[in-house]
């Protein structure tokens, strides 16, 4: 039996390239035109590689978000919770005002509306966005136990604010806020940080 034709393209370059297309014009936004254009496949060559695009959407949000999540760990492991909230945040509204990708952030972007077809990717969306209160909240936990943060802090309640004001800068920077305006924003919420 035979193994069947090789593959004629990268893979992760092509995946890159639908992240790019669905974090641009959400899931539904996204044709399988737009996608197979930037991706510089046929169609037949995108299902066999991805599946359809409910699969392809999920695999490219699943290499954003692990791609997200190792910075944000990476930003948060800095000695002290301030200075690791400090890091994740300038990264976050740098990340969100590049040039050389749509404005905010694709977990956010990708999936934010849509119609009753589009509900098992927004879903996808959320989990993806949940992951980051997750790694937040392993933070907090640590700076508590570190001394770092007040024994009675909440870290599952710090962990929901703290993401839901990085998904709001994501939603301002797709309004077209600088990244100035950004940091600023999340200095103000650092503010907002118990102290021990």
């Amino acid at each position: 039996m035979s193994a069947g034709r090789p593959r004629q393209f990268d893979y992760d370059h092509a995946l890159d390239k639908a992240i790019h297309v669905f974090w641009q014009k959400g899931f539904e936004g996204a044709s399988l035109p737009d996608l197979t254009d930037a991706m510089g496949i046929n169609r037949p060559s995108m299902y066999a590689a991805f599946g359809n695009k409910e699969e392809l959407f999920r695999k490219a949000l699943e290499r954003y978000s692990e791609k997200s999540l190792a910075i944000f760990r990476e930003k948060l492991a800095a000695p002290t919770v301030r200075e690791g909230l400090e890091n994740f945040f300038c990264a976050s509204a740098e990340s969100f005002a590049c040039p050389e990708s749509p404005r905010g952030c694709f977990a956010v972007q990708g999936a934010l509306v849509g119609s009753d077809e589009c509900e098992t990717a927004r879903q996808d969306a959320v989990a993806r966005r949940e992951a980051v209160v997750a790694v937040l909240r392993e933070r907090f936990e640590r700076g508590i136990a570190d001394g770092d943060l007040p024994r009675d802090t909440d870290p599952a309640g710090l962990a929901r604010f703290y993401a839901t004001i990085m998904q709001g800068l994501s939603i301002q920077s797709a309004s077209g806020a600088s990244c100035a305006e950004m940091k600023d924003v999340a200095r103000r919420a650092l503010d907002a940080l118990p102290r021990a």
